[in-house]
C-alpha cells in the first residue's frame, strides 16, 4: 500500500537511427552473447565498435584458444609458472596484483579520497576482477564510452579502479551473473599526501544551513549508475528515519525515509510515526547497515503528526509529522556537504515537471528494498486526471498529488514512505512532496501520491514556532 512506483515509463519516444527502446537507449548491439567466449565484450569507437578482452590463458582476438605463459603475461620482470591451464605471476619484490602489474609506489591520496588516483589496481577489496569501463555490461543504453569516459576522472578503455564521483576510495564495477554490482578496491594507503589537501567543504559556523536546496556532489555522473549508486551529496537532505521500542536495547531499524528542512527539524510522513517508539535520524550516507564516515546519527526529541492525520482503506489523509531533533543550543545536525537542508515550497511547480524521489525502499513490509540509496524522476500528473473514476476517483483532496506516468510499469519500486519528491527550480532543490501512499507498485492507472507540503506550510511553521 505505501510502496511507489520506479516510473521511468507511460510515453513514446520517436528514435532516430540506429537507436531503439523505450528512452532511444539502445543502440546496434555490438557484444552478442558467446562472440568473445572466455572474455569480457567492451564498446569501442572505431570499427567494428566492440573488443574482446580475454581472460588468460585465452588469447585474442576471440577468447577462444589458449596458451599458457606464452608470451609471458607477468609485467616488470614477473615469472610465469604453469599450472595445467592455470598460470601465477611470481612478481619481483614490490610488485603486485595477478600480473605484477601494480607497483611499490602504487597508492591512493587519502587527503582527496583518491579521486587523483591513476594506478594499475583492477581487483576489489574481495579479489573480483574489475570491469572495464567500457564493458558492454556497464554500457548497455547506448552510451559513447569514448565521448563519455575518457576524461579529467580518468575513466576509458581500462578497467583500473579509479573514484569519479567522490566516495570514500577508489572503487569499480564487478559482475556477478547477471547483475551488475559495485565494490571498493584492495589499494593501500599513500603514507604522504601526493597533492594538494581539499579545502574543507563544512561551512564556517555562523553559515550552518544559510542556504536550502542547494547540492555539492562531487560529479553528477548518473550516465554510469543507471540507478546502481546513489551520487555522494547529491540528496544531501535525505533521512533515513529508524525506530526501536522505547527502553529497548535492540538496534533501531529502518522505517521510512524523511527530509531534512532546518538543523533541528525534518518532515516524514504521518504513517511513519510509531507511538511507543524511541527514534533516531541517520544523514550523510548512503547505505543502510554500514557505518559511513559522512553519517551523522541525531536522536528525535519529539514526533508531531499532523492533528487530522486519517487512514482508511481506500487512502491515507493529511499524512504528514515534523521531527523535532535533539541538540544543544539549537544545532543538531551540522552541515555538510552531505547533510544539507531542502527548501520548503512557496509556489506551484506545473503539470509534467519532472522532479526527484529518492530513498531505500527498505521497510519492514518491503523484500526487496535496497541497501543503497536509490533516486527517480517522476513527473508531476494533473489533479484531475488523477482524480479520474479510473484512477483514484474522489478519494484525493487538495492536500495531495500524484506524480509518476498513468502506463505504470512493471520495475521495482524504488520509493520510500516519508521521504522527499522535489523539483529543481533555477538550480535550488524545493521539497514539493512527501512520499505517501499508493496503489501497490506500478500498477497501470496508479501513480504514486505525494503530499502537497505546501498545503501545509502555515502548519509546519505554527508547529515549529510553537515548539
Amino acid at each position: 500500500f505505501y510502496n511507489m512506483p520506479n516510473v521511468f515509463k507511460g510515453f513514446k519516444c520517436d528514435c532516430p537511427k540506429p537507436f531503439r527502446g523505450k528512452i532511444c537507449e539502445r543502440g546496434i548491439r555490438r557484444c552478442k552473447k558467446g562472440i568473445c567466449g572466455h572474455g569480457e565484450c567492451v564498446l569501442t569507437s572505431k570499427p567494428p565498435f566492440f573488443e574482446c578482452k580475454c581472460k588468460l590463458p585465452f588469447l585474442a582476438p576471440d577468447c577462444q584458444k589458449t596458451a599458457v605463459c606464452e608470451p609471458n603475461p607477468c609485467k616488470n620482470g614477473g615469472k610465469c609458472t604453469k599450472d595445467g591451464m592455470n598460470f601465477e605471476c611470481l612478481c619481483p619484490k614490490g610488485f603486485s596484483g595477478q600480473f605484477c602489474h601494480v607497483g611499490p609506489d602504487d597508492c591512493y591520496n587519502v587527503e582527496d579520497e583518491g579521486e587523483s588516483y591513476r594506478g594499475n589496481v583492477s581487483e576489489t577489496d574481495d579479489g573480483d576482477e574489475c570491469l572495464f569501463w567500457n564493458s558492454h555490461f556497464i554500457l548497455q543504453k547506448g552510451t559513447d564510452p569514448f565521448n563519455d569516459f575518457e576524461d579529467d576522472d580518468g575513466l576509458g578503455p581500462h578497467n583500473y579502479c579509479r573514484n569519479p564521483d567522490g566516495d570514500k576510495k577508489p572503487w569499480c564495477f564487478i559482475r556477478m551473473g547477471q547483475k551488475l554490482l559495485w565494490d571498493f578496491c584492495d589499494i593501500r594507503k599513500c603514507v604522504k599526501p601526493t597533492g594538494p589537501v581539499k579545502p574543507s567543504t563544512r561551512p564556517h559556523s555562523d553559515q550552518q544551513f544559510a542556504t536550502c536546496g542547494k547540492t555539492q556532489p562531487k560529479k553528477a555522473i548518473t550516465r554510469i549508475y543507471g540507478g546502481l549508486k546513489a551520487i555522494p551529496g547529491a540528496q544531501p537532505w535525505q533521512l533515513s528515519l529508524q525506530v526501536r521500542p522505547q527502553g529497548s536495547i535492540h538496534s533501531y531499524r529502518h522505517i521510512c525515509g524523511a527530509v531534512l528542512i532546518s538543523s533541528c527539524w525534518a518532515l516524514t510522513a504521518g504513517h511513519c510515526i510509531e507511538p511507543k517508539h524511541q527514534m533516531q535520524v541517520v544523514g550523510g550516507g548512503l547505505s543502510l547497515g554500514k557505518d559511513e564516515p559522512t553519517e551523522q546519527t541525531i536522536d528525535v526529541e519529539k514526533a508531531i503528526r499532523h492533528e487530522n492525520y486519517r487512514e482508511t482503506p481506500a487512502a491515507v489523509y493529511n499524512d504528514i509529522a515534523l521531527l523535532k531533533l535533539k541538540g544543544a543550543n539549537g544545532r543538531c545536525a551540522n552541515e555538510s556537504q552531505f547533510v544539507r537542508v531542502a527548501c520548503l515550497p512557496d509556489g506551484v511547480f506545473p503539470d509534467g515537471t519532472e522532479c526527484t524521489i529518492s530513498g531505500w525502499g527498505a521497510t519492514e513490509h518491503s523484500l526487496y528494498g535496497s541497501s543503497n540509496l536509490l533516486d527517480a524522476q517522476v513527473m508531476l500528473i494533473n489533479q484531475e486526471s488523477c482524480s479520474d473514476a479510473e484512477v483514484y476517483g474522489t478519494v484525493l483532496d487538495t492536500s495531495m498529488f500524484c506524480a509518476g506516468h498513468m502506463q505504470g510499469g512493471v520495475d521495482s519500486c524504488q520509493g520510500d514512505s516519508g521521504g522527499p519528491l522535489t523539483c529543481n527550480k533555477q538550480g535550488t532543490h524545493v521539497l514539493y512532496g512527501i512520499v505517501s501512499w499508493g496503489d501497490q507498485c506500478g500498477r497501470q492507472n496508479k501513480p504514486g501520491v505525494y503530499t502537497r507540503v505546501s498545503h501545509f506550510n502555515n502548519w509546519i511553521k505554527s508547529k515549529i514556532q510553537a515548539a
